[in-house]
């Protein structure tokens, strides 16, 4: 599919904006005292948003092969930050959940992206103008993500099944 020129400045600008993004996860993953990689860091995200999940639920969240799926949680489950639990209703089926040492870690990565937007937003003020948040709210919501509020919602939510 080729850009069309008068689309292709957002669309550079959003590739600029996606990498410095990921940086910053980057570098406050690189923080942690548990090795976390950017794809298992988005599982643990996933979790802390939707809760619970079957492994295979989590696989097709993030667009991976099951088989991927499943040695990304095996991973995450032996680094202690999920945990597998089997279904009350049905012991065939195995949920994963959240350790707290994985909110914690969700937590930790979120607050300090957090203060570096923050720090970035203040050094760029100037820019922020309504128009420019709109746009990327607008971005963020085609893309699939929920707001941060209605994210934290969730994230509180399963906190309190564990």
């Amino acid at each position: 599919m080729q850009t069309l020129p008068d689309r292709e400045p957002a669309v550079q600008a959003l590739m600029l904006a996606s990498r410095a993004l990921v940086g910053l996860t980057v570098r406050a993953l690189a923080d942690l005292e548990v090795d976390v990689t950017i794809p298992q860091f988005r599982a643990l995200v996933v979790l802390s948003n939707r809760g619970s999940m079957r492994g295979a639920d989590i696989a097709d969240e993030l667009n991976v092969n099951p088989s991927t799926g499943t040695r990304m949680t095996d991973r995450l489950v032996g680094k202690g930050l999920v945990r597998r639990v089997r279904s009350t209703d049905d012991r065939r089926v195995v949920q994963l959940r959240l350790t707290k040492a994985g909110r914690d870690v969700v937590e930790d990565v979120m607050t300090k992206r957090r203060a570096e937007l923050e720090r970035i937003v203040t050094e760029t003020a100037s820019l922020w103008q309504p128009a420019v948040t709109e746009a990327l709210t607008a971005f963020a919501t085609a893309a699939g993500e929920m707001p941060e509020q209605e994210w934290w919602l969730g994230w509180a939510r399963s906190a309190e099944e564990s």
